[in-house]
């Protein structure tokens, strides 16, 4: 694991935000259920999982117009969706026109968020009948599973790729799942990753007919704990817009966009 970062500018914020992405792709590739492209410039993914954050490209440097097509053309053919991330070192003005000649929507409001661990707001009213356990075996990972797919409304026909890609992982830092019950059902996800010297949190949802009652907070303070008791001083996370003012009240704050291209597949065009 990466040194613990203390640093509290603003600049190592927005590195770390973008670094701890690109690190937890990378830590993906180790699953032997993950196809992994990675060199200095460019890092692809494809879990197989038909979510665009599970399968893409992350940018680091700029690159030729072919270059790009190319890589484009090679994962167009996986008929998944998926995503064309854009680090701080490949920033150009014709991003936008270059992804968006080969059918992507570009964008540039993927927020960034970080807060200080130890400032946490942490007031939330307890949850009668909720529990959050880490995920520790298959059979809690199949619980996992089975409630992150009905929370982000996945198709159920890829459930078992998820299982085996986070499965081939084990269940030993730096990433770790947690699950929530509430009557012995699992009803609610999040996702602790550990790199860039910062706690990320990924994979945060509770199913629909749970949700509005904090949950959603209860499963991203439970791993943040964790971190902390552990020594990490700074969290990071990439919200939906829907969710940016429920982490405010955590704490977090914004420390930059990351800019992005999006490919949601023919079919759903």
């Amino acid at each position: 694991m990466d040194g613990i970062l203390n640093d509290f500018s603003a600049r190592a914020m927005a590195a770390a935000i973008e670094d701890n992405l690109l690190k937890y792709y990378q830590y993906l590739g180790r699953s032997d259920n993950v196809e992994l492209y990675d060199n200095p410039n460019l890092t692809g993914f494809f879990t197989g999982i038909p979510h665009p954050f599970m399968n893409g490209f992350f940018c680091t440097q700029l690159m030729s117009s072919d270059a790009i097509k190319e890589s484009l053309t090679s994962l167009k053919s996986r008929k998944v969706p998926f995503m064309w991330w854009i680090g701080s070192g490949a920033q150009s003005a014709d991003w936008g026109k270059q992804l968006e000649s080969h059918g992507l929507v570009y964008r540039e409001d993927f927020s960034g968020m970080a807060a200080d661990l130890l400032a946490l707001k942490e007031d939330l009213a307890s949850l009668s009948g909720l529990t959050i356990e880490p995920v520790s075996d298959k059979e809690t990972l199949e619980q996992w599973v089975n409630a992150a797919f009905i929370g982000f409304r996945l198709p159920g026909n890829s459930d078992k790729a998820c299982f085996n890609l986070f499965a081939g992982l084990g269940f030993d830092m730096p990433l770790r799942n947690y699950v929530a019950f509430m009557d012995g059902k699992p009803i609610a996800t999040s996702q602790l990753f550990l790199a860039a010297g910062v706690a990320g949190i990924y994979w945060v949802t509770t199913i629909p007919a749970a949700r509005r009652q904090g949950i959603g907070m209860a499963m991203t303070l439970a791993p943040l704990r964790e971190a902390s008791a552990m020594g990490y001083r700074i969290s990071i996370l990439h919200p939906s817009d829907m969710a940016r003012g429920l982490y405010r009240g955590l704490g977090f704050e914004d420390y930059g966009k990351l800019c992005h291209g999006i490919w949601i597949g023919e079919t759903q065009q």
